[in-house]
């Protein structure tokens, strides 16, 4: 799933290709919205909010997608092929006289009006890369259940918006601690950095193709898609499971010598991409 970073450079590459232009194209291919027609219309802007997408468009509309675990976004210079998967896939087609931007396997599209925009974002927590961050109320709201594993209340975007399962498992790396820790039994020196170190990863790696939280060439992650190869501190063998909530259970890499805190046993070994590119 494209995490806070991920989209961030989405919004980005869309707003370049779209803001400040009239649409000359539109084609909204979801049956809800099969008759919206937003050609004659200028692009305002293009505002990530964690990991939604807000395309405010003129005459007081929004276009809000959500990319999931598959969907993408792809912008095109106008006569260049598209190449972002078959036609069956593209759920929205948004032009101008330059670009064309094409969005696939989008789970999530709504059309509504800006004003609206709080009922489908208005649930979220601070913006790690957002001007809303603040690392007082993140940390209080992940604070508010003591008892839940820390990998969860990560993930958990009505606590603080933006962190996926990449960074989830690189945090609680950096922490010291395993991800099934009890957010209420984290040391209280490390409970204090923890959103300030998410949000220096996050916002290290928004400008970057190839997200990195070593600092290393050519071993870009301490430990997400690495089980069960060696921790590159210790050596030790870097183990998977899965960790979830009941409504989706994913997969959690951690060192179990420089991670501190209970663990399951490991899952098999399997490959795991790093990256969703858009």
């Amino acid at each position: 799933m494209p995490e806070g970073d991920t989209v961030w450079q989405t919004a980005k590459r869309l707003h370049i290709a779209l803001a400040g232009k009239v649409l000359t194209r539109s084609d909204l291919r979801v049956p809800k919205y099969a008759t919206a027609d937003l050609t004659g219309r200028t692009v305002l802007d293009v505002t990530p909010r964690g990991k939604h997408l807000l395309t405010r468009i003129e005459g007081g509309l929004t276009l809000h997608s959500h990319l999931k675990m598959d969907g993408s976004w792809k912008v095109y210079e106008n006569g260049r092929r598209w190449s972002g998967g078959p036609s069956h896939q593209i759920r929205v087609i948004l032009g101008n006289a330059d670009r064309t931007a094409v969005g696939y396997r989008l789970p999530v599209l709504d059309l509504l009006r800006t004003t609206d925009e709080q009922r489908v974002v208005g649930h979220l927590g601070p913006d790690l890369l957002g001007p809303d961050w603040n690392p007082d109320q993140a940390l209080a709201n992940l604070l508010a259940d003591p008892a839940r594993p820390l990998g969860e209340a990560l993930l958990d975007q009505r606590n603080l918006a933006g962190i996926g399962n990449v960074y989830k498992s690189e945090l609680c790396f950096l922490l010291g601690v395993t991800p099934w820790l009890p957010v209420g039994a984290l040391p209280t020196e490390r409970t204090a950095k923890l959103p300030g170190l998410a949000k220096k990863l996050l916002e290290a790696n928004r400008d970057r193709p190839v997200r990195t939280t070593t600092g290393r060439r050519g071993q870009d992650l301490f430990v997400y898609g690495r089980a069960p190869r060696p921790c590159l501190r210790c050596q030790t063998s870097i183990r998977v499971a899965d960790q979830g909530d009941g409504s989706r259970d994913r997969p959690t890499y951690w060192c179990p010598a420089c991670q501190t805190g209970p663990a399951p046993n490991p899952a098999p070994h399997r490959g795991t991409s790093r990256r969703t590119t858009n």
